[in-house]
């Protein structure tokens, strides 16, 4: 198997097991790995202008530059190295970048999380 095909199966499963958070949650919520490899719920699609979660999870671009306003990428991802890195959580303000071109001004948490052996960041989005 491949490293994509492996990515592909981790998000799969890593969404099966936080399907209750990402369903039920009352934020916008999306775990990270990769530009290609991400999952979202509705709430956070939404907000970004997307007509539902797989929209917007099949954009496979760079994740700062498409979603996030140049003012806050640094930040966002800084705080997802940190993360990573330091397995640290963070509490930021994050302008995103909507489908159509406006931008909207949010509280994320960041925090690492493990499935599988594999490092994730789960990302709650507050407006």
């Amino acid at each position: 198997m491949d490293e994509h095909q492996h990515h592909e199966n981790l998000m799969q499963s890593v969404a099966k097991e936080y399907h209750d958070l990402l369903n039920n949650s009352e934020q916008g919520v999306y775990i990270y790995l990769d530009d290609t490899h991400k999952v979202c719920n509705k709430k956070f699609a939404t907000l970004l202008g997307y007509q539902s979660a797989d929209e917007w999870e099949k954009i496979d671009k760079s994740f700062p530059d498409t979603f996030v306003a140049h003012e806050s990428q640094e930040v966002l991802v800084s705080s997802f190295l940190d993360a990573m890195e330091k397995k640290v959580g963070s509490t930021n303000k994050i302008v995103w970048k909507k489908k159509d071109g406006e931008t909207i001004e949010t509280t994320v948490i960041i925090v690492p999380i493990t499935h599988n052996g594999h490092l994730f960041a789960l990302h709650f989005v507050s407006d």
